[in-house]
């Protein structure tokens, strides 16, 4: 929680000195102003070191060298291309709704950057003199904050889409609106059972009562759904859908170049690094340090060593992003609903129905947490044991074997082929419309032979 001001005295009698000394939730309004402009640069930075981690890492599991032109060993590259779309031609489509069209990406990243204000990056330090926690701040229901913050977003991309006044676009924004608002729905079930566990929604609350384990570990199937669900929600890959392939379009931002385009892009990233510390909140302990780190060396969580260990915590789950974009290919946009209404959204709902069943088991039956957890591991054979009994569904034809095939395996075929006629077509296969050729007009130009 934030702390009281313990600075010098200063004299606040009406100066400009004054206002900036005013109190703003126990804090003064100067640190409150470079808390926000710190979040805001951090997010920024990591926005652009994410960019060139990704090509990075990416080039490494390609076995090629990544960027590696602009600045020492290519760190510079994503400033450099932030820099080309500042410059950029600004084209706004002839049918475009200009006041969406352009207020479109601010809605977008806007509450992105929002969503960051309740994270506690450390303990309590000491800032020139006034002690105070490394969050800007903190409420009872911080983690329904970023939940509302996250939601926000999808009006910037339907807007965008929409107003951009083409097909694709629109298409593209559709299926971003439709999956975010699936997947968002499995994520917050799935962090339902830290609130139960914790007994908070305050995100400080939460960090602090993680000071023996991390909840990935007691709440591991929570840890689990709340990945794929962040995955899905920030529409990365393997759940790129937007940028269908099939359109060959990037989804709902084709339309937008230059600076517009910079803040859809901005979103993204920084949703990537709101999501990874929101994970890191949740069920990665926040910013205490790793397990054994904080056993060996006493100091590990005091001062701004939790810092360190906050960013590195983030970066590892940066990577987990980039890992999966690098090696898993994308599906198709049906499994991926099916996949997250039919099996994340229940899977969540059971889960916290266990969650919450665990202490009235413990308080009615005196189970203890080997035989509850053993109870679970039962239900689950049983209903894996049960889905083995489920009919499958009827498999398609197999390849007649009679049909030419090609030596190499590859069925083909027939040659005497006959395509159906088209049933939008009003006639039939076989009428045809007679088409009469006008005769050539005589030539009345003279031949130069003739003259």
């Amino acid at each position: 929680m934030n702390a009281v001001v313990a600075g010098p005295a200063v004299d606040l009698d009406g100066s400009i000195i004054g206002f900036l000394y005013a109190d703003v939730g126990g804090i003064p309004l100067w640190l409150m102003l470079v808390k926000v402009l710190v979040i805001f640069v951090f997010l920024v930075v990591m926005t652009l070191l994410t960019i060139v981690f990704e090509r990075k890492v990416v080039g490494w599991m390609q076995v090629r060298p990544g960027p590696n032109r602009v600045g020492p060993w290519g760190m510079l590259q994503s400033l450099a291309d932030g820099l080309k779309l500042a410059f950029k031609e600004d084209i706004m489509p002839k049918l475009a709704d200009k006041p969406v069209y352009f207020i479109a990406p601010v809605v977008s990243c806007v509450p992105a950057l929002m969503a960051f204000a309740v994270i506690p990056i450390g303990p309590e330090v000491s800032i020139f003199g006034h002690k105070t926690a490394l969050q800007l701040t903190d409420f009872p229901v911080s983690v329904l904050y970023v939940l509302a913050c996250s939601s926000l977003g999808v009006y910037g991309i339907v807007l965008g889409g929409w107003a951009s006044g083409s097909t694709y676009p629109l298409l593209g924004a559709l299926r971003s609106a439709a999956q975010m608002i699936s997947y968002e729905v499995a994520m917050g079930l799935s962090i339902v059972a830290v609130f139960l566990t914790a007994g908070s929604l305050s995100t400080s609350e939460i960090v602090a009562k993680q000071d023996s384990f991390w909840y990935c570990v007691v709440l591991a199937p929570s840890f689990v759904i709340y990945v794929i669900s962040a995955v899905g929600e920030t529409n990365r890959a393997p759940f790129d859908l937007p940028e269908a392939e099939s359109e060959l379009v990037g989804g709902f931002h084709t339309e937008y170049t230059s600076l517009k385009f910079a803040l859809f892009f901005l979103a993204e990233y920084v949703n990537m690094v709101t999501v990874s510390a929101l994970a890191t909140t949740l069920f990665l302990g926040g910013w205490r340090a790793p397990f054994g780190i904080g056993t060996l060396w006493e100091g590990a969580n005091s001062g701004w060593w939790p810092v360190l260990w906050f960013v590195l915590k983030i970066a590892a789950a940066l990577f987990v992003f980039i890992w999966l974009r690098g090696t898993l290919p994308r599906l198709r946009y049906d499994q991926f609903m099916q996949f997250g209404w039919k099996i994340l959204v229940p899977a969540s709902l059971l889960w916290t129905l266990a969650v919450a069943a665990f202490p009235t088991l413990k308080r009615e039956f005196g189970w203890t947490n080997a035989q509850m957890f053993g109870g679970i591991f039962v239900v689950l054979v049983i209903v894996m044991l049960l889905s083995l009994f489920i009919p499958e569904k009827k498999k398609k034809p197999e390849l007649d074997a009679t049909k030419p095939v090609h030596p190499d395996g590859f069925p083909l075929p027939p040659i005497d082929l006959l395509v159906p006629p088209s049933p939008r077509l009003k006639l039939t296969a076989g009428e045809k419309i007679p088409v009469t050729v006008p005769a050539a007009a005589p030539d009345s130009t003279p031949d130069p032979g003739e003259e």
